[in-house]
């Protein structure tokens, strides 16, 4: 059984969905970050950066239970776990591993950044706004360069495709309009529209 400890933000979402498409059980433990409670020591113990999501999978690679955090990292133990979601050959696994880490070395940190600076921060700071929005709005065109030739991000369905959505899927709430990007466009209505991806987006 999967324990999966995580609440509502782009990078919990990305487990929550993993684990909808993959079809493992898991219990859900929500730690609610507007509380403070990633800061306890039970869960420090499961997850040092006290970030979430992390989790425990009581049926580890050697029969002992395991702990992982940080969500990429998420995400390639569970595809290894399963062999679903990232393929076994060398070229297409460097292909969904390179988006993978586009995710999370500049759409999540950049996202982040612009959400933060447009709803959280103590003061306005219009660079700051302007810089990060920018920057999400360079890495969309990114995106919707590569989706104009492929289906999903690495050409097939993958963890590739599971770790940008519920980041770009926050656009709207950062008032970034997505109708200069219509590949990116698409690419939102069809994850959307996937069962899983629906499910995943409710946990917790």
């Amino acid at each position: 059984m999967i324990d999966l400890y995580t609440w509502t933000t782009p990078n919990g979402r990305k487990a929550s969905i993993m684990l909808e498409e993959i079809g493992l059980p898991y219990r859900v433990h929500p730690v609610n970050i507007a509380e403070r409670e990633q800061f306890a020591p039970a869960f420090l113990a499961i997850s040092p950066n006290n970030k979430i999501p992390a989790l425990i999978d009581s049926e580890g690679p050697d029969g002992k239970p395991i702990s992982v955090f940080e969500s990429g990292a998420i995400l390639i133990y569970l595809a290894e776990k399963t062999g679903k979601l990232l393929p076994a050959d060398p070229r297409g696994r460097t292909e969904v591993l390179q988006w993978l880490m586009f995710q999370m070395g500049g759409i999540g940190p950049f996202l982040g950044q612009a959400f933060h600076f447009k709803n959280a921060a103590p003061e306005d700071i219009p660079y700051a706004k302007k810089r990060y929005t920018d920057e999400a709005l360079r890495l969309f065109g990114v995106m919707d360069r590569q989706l104009s030739s492929t289906e999903f991000l690495a050409g097939a369905y993958s963890i590739a495709d599971i770790a940008c959505y519920p980041w770009v899927a926050v656009a709207p709430r950062l008032d970034l309009d997505l109708e200069a990007f219509p590949h990116l466009a698409r690419w939102v209505a069809e994850m959307a529209a996937r069962p899983a991806v629906a499910k995943g987006m409710t946990v917790p």
